[in-house]
């Protein structure tokens, strides 16, 4: 799929970015569309590689580890790095550039240690891979979960934010199959508990309790993600930078009115700010830079990425054109009990 998403396209994967588990009746009566149309409109878009709708653990740092990786690799090895590297189910994303680094990585694990033990090992067995460095993410001001492409307006998406927090909260442990239901939901995120039950082999209406239980639980994030390329963003960018602690939140905040913002993380490292935004242009790159250094003078970019391809994104591998090709890694055994 080449074409450029339409209206009706936008519209419907703009209300799942906002909804992604409400019932096509719900979404249908908001974009005035019928629900059928809506469901085989989906089909297509998701047969197609356009969209998708994924999950990944979350949580603060103390409860989880959320780390960004610089990649060096041999040239000559370059495809068979990627390659390894996708099929680690602890890589999540993968973003392929040729500046400093040649990828970035997202790693999710429960704990650093995990990381030490299980990641960095099979990061030494892969062959090519000259170099590592890792940043630790101290606090995720803004993710992609909440990006949105803002083709809806104004009350369309008032009404589906009312819909969508009806979610019955819940505070206690994690369900025993915690693991595998979030497995389910990373390859389909509006999968049932019909649908769990099929694939896990649990009773359905163990199934539907427990299902319940992680949507509640606030341990997961379910996305819509689409093909940036096909939906008017062709340019990927990152900036690293460094920012006085007192002023992360508030320039985080600044940086997500703009309405690009896919990601920004205080880290640790060299630099401690970090922001990614999809772009409609090369021109965006200077006009954000000379914006930010207008607004905040005590913000110093010190280096800005262009992110040539992206290779994995929250799991699921991409096409060169940024459709999902199809396969995934869903998250690893690492995650069977959840998050502690």
């Amino acid at each position: 799929m080449n074409r450029q998403l339409d209206e009706d396209d936008l519209l419907l994967i703009n209300a799942l970015q906002i909804g992604p588990r409400l019932p096509w009746t719900a979404i249908g009566a908001v974009l005035d569309r019928h629900p059928t149309s809506l469901a085989l409109r989906w089909e297509k878009l998701v047969a197609a590689g356009a969209a998708w709708i994924t999950s990944h653990p979350v949580g603060d740092p103390e409860q989880m580890s959320l780390s960004f990786h610089d990649v060096q690799c041999d040239p000559a090895q370059r495809r068979s790095v990627v390659q390894a590297l996708a099929a680690l189910p602890d890589v999540f994303s993968i973003d392929e550039c040729h500046r400093n680094r040649d990828m970035m990585l997202t790693v999710i694990t429960p704990t650093p240690a995990w990381l030490a033990e299980s990641v960095y090992p099979l990061f030494d067995r892969i062959p090519g891979l000259t170099r590592y460095e890792t940043s630790f993410c101290t606090q995720l001001h803004h993710g992609a979960d909440s990006w949105q492409l803002g083709a809806l307006n104004a009350a369309q998406r008032k009404k589906l934010s009312q819909l969508a927090g009806n979610q019955t909260a819940y505070r206690g442990p994690l369900p025993p199959a915690y693991g595998e239901i979030l497995q389910v939901l990373s390859r389909n995120g509006r999968a049932s508990a019909a649908d769990i039950a099929a694939e896990t082999g649990l009773h359905p209406a163990t199934a539907r309790r427990q299902l319940q239980k992680v949507l509640g639980s606030g341990s997961l994030a379910l996305r819509c993600e689409v093909a940036h390329g096909l939906a008017g963003f062709p340019i990927i960018c990152q900036w690293f930078a460094r920012l006085p602690a007192a002023e992360h939140s508030r320039t985080a905040s600044a940086l997500a009115d703009s309405g690009t913002l896919r990601l920004c993380a205080s880290t640790t490292g060299p630099t401690n700010f970090t922001f990614m935004m999809w772009l409609r242009s090369a021109a965006d790159i200077m006009n954000t830079e000379r914006s930010l250094g207008e607004r905040f003078p005590a913000l110093e970019i010190t280096e800005s990425v262009v992110v040539a391809t992206v290779a994995k994104r929250v799991g699921w591998i991409l096409n060169r054109n940024g459709t999902a090709a199809g396969n995934l890694t869903v998250p690893g055994k690492a995650w069977k009990h959840g998050v502690s």
